[in-house]
């Protein structure tokens, strides 16, 4: 790069980011380090699971930005889906029954995908969206039922499940809870067995609508669920008529190595909410998916109208590029891919914990995996200060953006990158993290 186009490049970031300060409220921010330091990066382009920056910078994008861009970035494939379908039909309302074909083909294809009895889909934007639907749904099919007193949710700690009023209370993360205001009837309990059974015990079954569970937690630190944990809960569920809600609004569409994260444990719940890798982020959409007896009752119980919609609900020509992307995801074997990708990130992460003695916990599913830097292994003590910061810090330094999970007095280091990377790419993940955490160490860590 020449001289003169380095000075032109400068100018186009310091213009923008001068225009981001101004006028762009960022979403999870902070607002004093937006207006002290500016925009991190201002991304122009992706290929693969590359992101490239308007100065020119190029990083490896290791957790699908936000665990969404599942095929990886720049797929025109998605782009000629969506021209093609705003040619036809832009947009048209699925109220009052009122329908288009990429939304009847997109739900056919959730239902062929989704496990068990799971067969009818309720379109949203995405994924807080997709929740409340869920919430609001169950209270009202108990309501229908005669049992209005039923309108309790249920949710685990460290859990995430978005941050619209209804599901950031939700939300296990009390960080994301700390906002104004929340919605009543919400209760967390840690994930044991015991803990469901007393809360059941202590509320009345007769109160509680929902149990809802991430089948593997992600925001929260990529935490796997205990043994037999799922089928535990589905027996409790149905002993004590409480709705079981899977959110898969990461795990689904193959990020686990499987179709949805629930299939790993041998359980079906009646409503799944989804979002994120249906169109690998290409598109805003998410939905909720209920079973067919679930479908049976609510239309043999409901006199009037299911009073509960978006403008975008099937959206389609979001709707179109899901389908695409889906497509993408099965004809290019993509989760034989995550599947045999998934068992090299943990090799990798095995590799470094022989390397650094700090590294420990370490943990994955498929594409989805994390470990956690320990001042002591035995006793699980952390240093003084997130170390994970530090690294994700350095490793930008290095080509590579990675995540630092923090909450809950957690150090950990999370990754899911597209479902394309390679062996050689998770190599490099690998060696940035090695060198990285060895360059932390050396400035000393407390």
């Amino acid at each position: 790069m020449t001289m003169k186009t380095m000075e032109s490049v400068q100018r186009k970031y310091e213009e923008l980011a001068a225009i981001d300060k101004k006028h762009f409220m960022h979403p999870t921010s902070s607002f004093k380090q937006q207006q002290e330091k500016g925009p991190g990066f201002i991304f122009t382009e992706g290929k693969g699971i590359y992101l490239k920056d308007v100065r020119g910078k190029q990083v490896i994008d290791a957790l699908s930005s936000l665990w969404n861009v599942n095929i990886g970035h720049g797929r025109e494939e998605l782009a000629e889906a969506a021209a093609e379908q705003m040619k036809k039909l832009a947009f048209s309302s699925t109220f009052a029954t009122n329908s288009h074909e990429p939304g009847i083909r997109l739900a056919e294809k959730v239902a062929e995908m989704a496990p068990g009895d799971l067969t009818m889909t309720f379109f949203t934007s995405g994924g807080s969206d997709a929740n409340d639907t869920a919430f609001k749904t169950a209270r009202y099919y108990w309501r229908l039922k005669g049992k209005p007193a039923k309108k309790k949710i249920i949710s685990r700690q460290k859990s995430y499940h978005g941050v619209s009023v209804g599901a950031s209370s939700a939300t296990g993360l009390p960080a994301f809870r700390d906002f104004p205001s929340l919605a009543p009837d919400f209760y967390y309990v840690d994930s044991s067995i015991e803990a469901l059974k007393e809360l059941i015990e202590r509320e009345g079954a007769e109160t509680i609508a929902a149990f809802i569970s991430e089948p593997v937690q992600g925001s929260g630190g990529v935490n796997l669920p205990p043994k037999n944990y799922f089928k535990e809960i589905r027996e409790i569920c149905d002993q004590n008529d409480i709705l079981f809600i899977a959110d898969e609004v990461i795990c689904g569409f193959g990020r686990t190595g499987k179709n949805f994260g629930i299939e790993n444990f041998g359980t079906i719940p009646d409503m799944m909410v989804i979002a994120k890798g249906i169109s690998s982020g290409y598109a805003p959409i998410g939905g909720m998916v209920i079973s067919e007896p679930l479908r049976n009752e609510l239309i043999e119980l409901t006199e009037g109208v299911y009073m509960h919609g978006y403008t975008y609900s099937a959206h389609p020509m979001c709707c179109a590029v899901a389908l695409k992307n889906l497509e993408i995801i099965e004809e290019e074997n993509l989760i034989e891919n995550v599947q045999n990708m998934g068992e090299e990130l943990q090799k990798g992460f095995n590799w470094l914990a022989e390397r650094h003695e700090e590294i420990g916990n370490i943990r994955g599913i498929g594409l989805l995996g994390a470990f956690e830097i320990l001042r002591d292994q035995e006793t699980n003590t952390r240093f003084s200060e997130p170390v994970s910061v530090k690294v994700v810090e350095e490793a930008l330094n290095h080509g590579l953006l990675a995540r630092s999970i923090v909450y809950e007095g957690q150090d950990t280091l999370a990754f899911a990158p597209p479902f394309c990377i390679n062996k050689e790419e998770v190599e490099s993940i690998i060696s940035i993290i090695d060198h990285s955490l060895t360059e932390v160490k050396k400035k000393g860590i407390q």
